[in-house]
């Protein structure tokens, strides 16, 4: 059978089928339009459609509420029902979960998401007809440079519904574009790289990101060794964008209130209230944020410690994490903030760092460093240890001296050790914040805004052979 229903239709179709007590149904549907190139060539582009739908089934009984959630992909009308009676069957089979509580409802939803009734938009080949020409004439300039192009650019168009057995109906559509430029050098062979987040590739300046490449490549060209050790460094945006996310992905108000993170108290409870930074830096996230809009309304698969399909629909506001350098909120669903009697403040999927009349940009901190190390990216980030949110990984694609306000050249890579927690409380020089694209996770969480950082002591704990 082929696929006739629209996604409107199969969210309805589905609580239809559901025999379960309550019931959810998230349906995405999503257009993406790639292109690919290396060595200052294209090699593939093309242009994919596809749809998911997610049951969630609730089933009562005498020890409580339990939960099935089933998920499948490029899923036909004639399976739907199979993926229903999958979902209740997972529900029969599961322990009873014990944050369970009402859906929303209705009456209290938001109400500013997309209209539920206007057709998916889709994205296609067209949204690179600016971009692509562009990216053309800079593979002839670096050829003629003796410089080579590698990267990937992507653009999705998704609409996701969600429909409740309550009465619930929202519809939320999101645009989003990433780009991936790196630059590869042979005499001396030198690697750097640049990354954009974009809604449409409309503001994608292909010809500044070249010459920011071409910078980069021009002090790779002087090279300097040097041993581990803790070096004054200038983190970019895009590096501080992947710490502050890891940062943000720990910040789970159940997971603190248990003593499990950063953020618990060694005296119980929580540090909301304390002095992270002594800076008075701001972390928030807004969904209604220019350029950096996302959902305005929690969308939530499964039950979670940090989002819940319990808050499905729940409005998702404009929250400050860290407010004038103090831990102000945790990410809370309605059961763990409940808990912990703090303000219930679901995650979003943008995030900000900023320290209000900042004006100075990376080079006016290059220009005004005497000594110190300048970074490109982060790479292969994992969690050393989640009390003190201890984090080791890799530099990548040029790490650079600066001396007497000027790039001398590029040094090798190191490992660092390094806690986010640990640099706010460090940190002596924010700049001003721009729209960023992080290079570890910039692929899952791509809306970030973030300023370059001065941090006197980053920890190099040793050198890196990677190239």
């Amino acid at each position: 059978m082929s696929q006739s229903l629209s996604a409107q239709a199969m969210t309805e179709r589905a609580l239809e089928l559901s025999r379960a007590d309550e019931c959810m149904v998230l349906v995405t549907e999503a257009s993406t339009a790639n292109l690919r190139w290396a060595g200052n060539s294209l090699t593939t582009n093309g242009v994919t459609r596809g749809r998911s739908a997610t049951v969630i089934s609730l089933v009562k009984d005498a020890a409580g509420v339990r939960v099935g959630s089933v998920s499948q992909s490029g899923l036909r009308d004639d399976q739907l029902e199979d993926l229903v009676r999958a979902s209740e069957e997972a529900a029969r089979g599961s322990a009873p979960v014990k944050e369970a509580y009402s859906l929303v409802d209705p009456a209290s939803a938001e109400a500013s998401g997309s209209e539920w009734d206007a057709p998916v938009p889709v994205t296609d080949i067209g949204v690179f007809s600016e971009f692509a020409p562009a990216l053309g004439k800079a593979f002839e300039r670096s050829s003629q440079a003796g410089v080579r192009l590698y990267g990937y650019a992507q653009h999705t168009m998704s609409a996701t519904f969600l429909g409740t057995s309550t009465g619930l109906r929202l519809r939320h559509d999101q645009p989003s574009g990433t780009l991936d430029l790196n630059a590869k050098s042979e005499e001396p062979h030198h690697s750097t790289w640049v990354g954009q987040a974009t809604r449409d590739f409309t503001d994608v300046d292909v010809a500044a990101l070249e010459a920011e490449l071409e910078r980069r490549i021009s002090w790779g060209r002087t090279t300097v060794e040097l041993p581990p050790g803790r070096y004054e460094t200038l983190l970019p945006p895009s590096a501080v964008a992947d710490l502050m996310t890891d940062l943000y992905w720990e910040l789970g108000a159940r997971d603190a209130f248990e003593g499990r993170t950063a953020f618990s108290s060694p005296q119980g409870g929580t540090r909301v209230g304390e002095r992270l930074s002594p800076l008075p830096v701001r972390l928030r996230s807004n969904p209604a944020e220019p350029g950096l809009e996302c959902a305005p309304f929690v969308l939530a698969d499964a039950p979670g410690r940090r989002i819940s399909a319990f808050d499905n629909g729940r409005p998702v506001g404009a929250t400050e994490w860290i407010s004038d350098g103090e831990l102000a909120r945790l990410v809370q669903t309605y059961d763990s903030a409940m808990m912990t009697a703090l303000p219930l403040t679901p995650e979003a999927d943008n995030l900000i760092l900023e320290l209000p009349g900042a004006t100075a940009s990376l080079d006016d901190m290059v220009a005004s460093t005497e000594r110190g190390l300048l970074l490109t990216c982060l790479w292969y980030i994992r969690m050393v240890d989640p009390r003190t949110m201890l984090l080791t990984g890799l530099t990548r694609d040029g790490v650079y001296l600066v001396e007497d306000g000027e790039v001398r050249g590029a040094v090798n890579n190191f490992r660092f050790n390094e806690s986010p927690v640990s640099l706010l409380e460090r940190v002596t020089e924010v700049g001003k914040t721009t729209p960023t694209f992080s290079r570890e996770f910039g692929e899952y969480f791509p809306l970030t805004a973030m300023p370059p950082m001065r941090v006197p002591d980053f920890n190099m704990s040793s050198v890196s052979q990677a190239s």
